[in-house]
């Protein structure tokens, strides 16, 4: 029997008293115990406080990011471990794929994101800084910083190690400690997932700790600098929202609960079309995948009426084909439900939703298993319902059995598609699979209120799309209503969950020493060498060239039109660009300008700058005419480690004319030799 262990202050610690036991999904037998009631809950949040987080702010999201990576890749080559773990959960070799490659491809997307889309800083810089004062000298600037608490995860059974990685990548970033808490039924696989990751070496004391078993009186002494993060059933949900505590100190709660997910099979999916097809793989899919244990599982099946029984058919003929068994042979297509009492939740469900609903596919009664015995194991059919009435229905509307069911029901417009999704009162996903545009749109428009993400497919997209219960890291999960209200994932969108937004006023000055990022009307550093002679090591914020003026001639306006062939008529006809009312006659042309400021600043001599990758924000602020000056400030605004070899450099330009006033502003991106 496994002893499954909590790591509570840098130590790890036995189950004990108030142990529960935890039976395998296929055999019934008890493989482990876990649980010890006499854990020091406040030694752990004072571990995670004052030595976990301190030590991760002090990284930068870069030193962070580059740690995700370094723990993913240590797992990849452990993940063996997990997979054998995982067998007793119920699940299958695909099913273990989606949970342990799964958390590991979420934790590299966040180490890739962290050091593309973060600064390698401290503070993190949340949109563009603000003038507030006329001359300039008084700025507002949104910044994020790390809380300075803990964040406690609250993680369901279903994905024991995807679960935990995904809450853990973006608090990581952050710069926040965690404390994890895994479903009993499953926190084995969680525990030798945390072993892996600990005994690598690889992050700091007091980032990582693990509760198997309760929390006890954890929550009771949360504050506001600490955040909670919960996946699981609704009940459970407004069990732990309720909390006295976490009301009063307004301590961060997210939730992703269970919701009523659905999928719609647009009017166009005729029979025997690609739509159609791909309706009825990704159905069974999401049936069948972990035994139908995910929070995005597809629960209603929403159809045309006059495709009911062409649905029913061909949705049933899938799963006759599909082998239940034990989840260790290569053949079985489905596994055990996690528990005996995850079986007796589910069978007391589809009883409700039998109710209102004929079972036309699976009879818990009278099925077949290959390799493992039905009455010990956990084992359960796909079962398909039938809802011929579903505008009067109540139970396949807002009860969810958290295993292989769903409901296929008709509907006689996109209207009442519509009405019928928006009835689950919340969800974390809804799937249309149509090839009409305007479908999509008028679903978007109707549903999207009542839904975390919209996921369309069809012929285009088919041979990418990931599928409808795949949440990516990319983009947000949760939902409103039902769902939770909550939010996780959605990129760098998930690492502000773990920050506190603040708005910072001052002078330009100020604000670039905080962001680490030259304001416009910062002091400018001139007393240095032509910046593209300098390494991207030596280069300063703030290093600012101011180049010779350059006069804009008629020849060089004529010259450059018919080399590149933009005779566009502000260019080359006085009296039409005269009666535009931006122009006051013939005026350069805007690539002439950067074309012109390229000449001014560029030091032509090889030298650090090995590379213009670009440029961003360009705006063109007023004409320039024949015979006008132009001249050029250059300022090193940001700079952003990319490996040993190189940086990148964001460069503030501004083009002035010969009255000192902006003509155009842009900012320019090089990579420099370090």
């Amino acid at each position: 029997m496994l002893d499954v262990q909590s790591f509570a202050a840098g130590q790890w610690v036995s189950s004990g008293a108030g142990a529960r036991n935890i039976a395998s999904a296929i055999t019934g037998d008890v493989i482990a115990q876990a649980g010890n009631d006499a854990l020091d809950v406040q030694g752990m949040l004072g571990f995670a406080r004052d030595t976990g987080g301190p030590t991760l702010r002090k990284m930068t999201f870069h030193d962070r990011a580059r740690m995700l990576k370094a723990l993913a890749l240590h797992l990849r080559e452990h993940r063996q471990t997990l997979y054998d773990l995982s067998y007793d959960t119920g699940a299958t070799l695909s099913d273990h794929k989606i949970d342990v490659d799964g958390g590991i491809g979420t934790m590299l997307v966040f180490a890739s994101k962290g050091r593309r889309e973060m600064p390698d800083a401290h503070v993190y810089l949340d949109g563009p800084p603000e003038q507030l004062g006329r001359a300039g000298q008084f700025m507002g600037r949104h910044i994020c910083t790390p809380l300075q608490g803990v964040a406690v995860h609250i993680n369901a059974f279903n994905f024991p190690v995807w679960g935990m990685l995904e809450k853990l990548a973006p608090t990581l970033l952050a710069g926040v400690p965690a404390i994890v808490k895994p479903a009993t039924a499953t926190c084995y696989v969680t525990e030798a997932c945390v072993r892996i990751m600990l005994n690598s070496g690889i992050m700091p004391k007091g980032a990582l700790q693990l509760v198997s078993g309760g929390l006890g009186d954890m929550l009771d002494h949360l504050d506001c600098q600490d955040a909670v993060a919960f996946t699981g059933s609704a009940h459970t949900a407004l069990k732990l929202r309720r909390n006295p505590v976490l009301l009063e100190r307004s301590v961060r709660f997210a939730s992703e609960q269970d919701s009523l997910n659905a999928s719609v099979l647009g009017q166009d999916a005729e029979p025997n079309t690609a739509e159609f097809e791909l309706f009825v793989k990704e159905v069974h899919r999401e049936m069948t995948a972990k035994a139908g244990q995910k929070c995005t599982a597809i629960r209603r099946i929403i159809v045309p009426e006059a495709r009911i029984d062409a649905v029913i058919a061909a949705i049933s003929a899938r799963l006759s084909n599909t082998t239940i068994g034990d989840p260790r042979n290569e053949a079985t297509g489905m596994g055990a439900l996690v528990s005996a009492s995850q079986k007796h939740d589910v069978l007391k469900k589809t009883a409700l939703i039998g109710a209102e609903a004929e079972r036309v596919f699976g009879n818990p009664d009278d099925f077949s298993i290959e390799g493992a015995d039905k009455d010990k194991g956990a084992f359960v059919p796909p079962m398909l319902f039938h809802c011929a009435n579903p505008d009067t229905a109540q139970r396949v509307h807002d009860t969810e059995a958290f295993g292989p069911v769903s409901t296929i029901m008709p509907y006689r417009d996109l209207d009442h598609a519509i009405a019928l999704l928006n009835k689950g009162k919340g969800s974390l996903v809804a799937s249309v699979f149509t090839n009409d545009g305007n479908v999509a749109r008028d679903i978007t428009l109707g549903a999207a209120a009542f839904h975390g993400r919209l996921y369309f497919n069809n012929r285009s997209s088919m041979a990418e799309a990931t599928g409808h219960g795949a949440p990516l890291p990319h983009m947000v999960h949760g939902g409103p209503g039902r769902a939770g209200g909550g939010e996780e994932l959605g990129g760098i969108r998930g690492v502000m969950h773990y920050m506190q937004r603040t708005a910072v006023q001052g002078s330009p000055d100020i604000l670039t020493a905080i962001g680490q990022q030259w304001v416009p009307g910062a002091t400018e550093k001139t007393d240095k060498p032509h910046p593209f002679t300098r390494s991207f090591t030596a280069l300063e914020i703030g290093e600012t060239f101011h180049s010779d003026s350059r006069q804009v001639t008629l020849e060089d306006i004529e010259t450059f039109a018919h080399f590149t062939g933009d005779t566009f008529y502000a260019h080359m006809d006085d009296e039409a660009a005269r009666a535009n009312p931006f122009f006051p006659g013939r005026v350069a042309h805007g690539y002439l300008l950067l074309s012109f400021a390229a000449g001014l600043f560029v030091q032509p001599d090889p030298g650090p700058v090995l590379a213009n990758t670009g440029l961003d924000n360009l705006r063109f602020m007023a004409p320039v005419e024949a015979g006008d000056s132009i001249k050029v400030r250059l300022s090193v605004k940001h700079k952003t480690p990319r490996n040993d070899e190189y940086g990148e450099v964001r460069w503030h330009v501004t083009l002035t004319n010969q009255k000192e006033e902006a003509v155009a502003e842009y900012e320019l991106l090089t990579m420099n030799a370090v």
